[in-house]
């Protein structure tokens, strides 16, 4: 989209600096003999540069108006595109995670027993149909938006400052993750929503593919760069993964290096780690 960036190539200048030379070039053909004629002659010269320099000026005005509201409407297009992408990237978290939620809770209805089974079940049924219509809601308001033509509804980025609601949502669902954050000085809005995502994208990798387990979080600074890392134990106990389409990640390493940053993946143990190194000059 950046190649449809509007463009404002004027020739009006061109065409007056013609319209100059070829007046110049009539003067010094024509012979003038006496002074009234040579003054008359300037009179029109001088009358017909303004003229020009006048007619330049409006077409200038008039152009630059146009292509200044081009350009806007180019921006608000741009906007728009932009926001619709992070909502797909929303919508692909929202799914993980309440599907991970309701995988889990329908996993602990269907193990649960002894004389507390019954209403282990039905707090774990209650949840699932609470997360179901939650997740129905909020799919059908991202659908409306996506298919919705105009100006998508604009919200913050996320800060560090959701990390704790992000991984307060993943405990809920049946991790059992701790967030350990150093001191990182001044981040920047770009490194911050990028922080958010790596979290959330590993968290709800970890209830898809390990199921309820313990998980790390750290988040440290490395000179000119902020480290995420983000480590499960590996199963707890009988699980059965549930995949998803497989671009969750994919999409969180182009996110990471689309910002010059690295992400590496893999097993570790028994457990899965997420390591993202993002580019973030403290104070920049």
């Amino acid at each position: 989209m950046e190649n449809d960036r509007p463009t404002w190539r004027s020739r009006v200048w061109l065409a007056v600096g013609i319209v100059i030379l070829g007046l110049a070039l009539l003067l010094m053909t024509i012979g003038v003999d006496d002074s009234t004629a040579t003054w008359s002659v300037a009179l029109v010269a001088a009358g017909v540069t303004a003229a020009t320099v006048g007619w330049a000026l409006a077409q200038t005005r008039g152009q630059r108006r146009q292509y200044e509201a081009q350009l806007a409407e180019w921006a608000a297009e741009r906007a728009r595109q932009t926001e619709r992408l992070r909502i797909a990237g929303d919508l692909h978290d929202l799914v993980s995670h309440g599907l991970g939620l309701i995988t889990v809770r329908a996993t602990t209805a269907r193990t649960a027993a002894g004389s507390e089974g019954e209403a282990d079940r039905a707090e774990a049924l209650a949840d699932i149909e609470r997360v179901s219509r939650e997740t129905t809601t909020e799919l059908r308001r991202m659908l409306t938006v996506l298919r919705t033509p105009g100006t998508a509804p604009l919200r913050p980025a996320d800060t560090l400052d959701d990390l704790p609601e992000i991984v307060q949502a993943a405990n809920a669902a049946g991790l059992d993750a701790a967030l350990g954050i150093d001191e990182l000085g001044e981040a920047s809005p770009g490194a911050q929503l990028t922080i958010c995502a790596v979290v959330r994208e590993a968290l709800n990798n970890t209830l898809r593919h390990v199921g309820p387990t313990q998980a790390r979080i750290d988040i440290h600074r490395e000179r000119e760069a902020i480290v995420v890392n983000v480590q499960d134990a590996g199963p707890a106990g009988p699980w059965h993964p549930h995949p998803g389409a497989g671009h969750g990640l994919d999409g969180l390493r182009e996110r990471v290096t689309t910002l010059g940053g690295e992400l590496h993946t893999g097993t570790e143990g028994r457990g899965f780690t997420v390591t993202a190194r993002i580019p973030d000059r403290e104070g920049s």
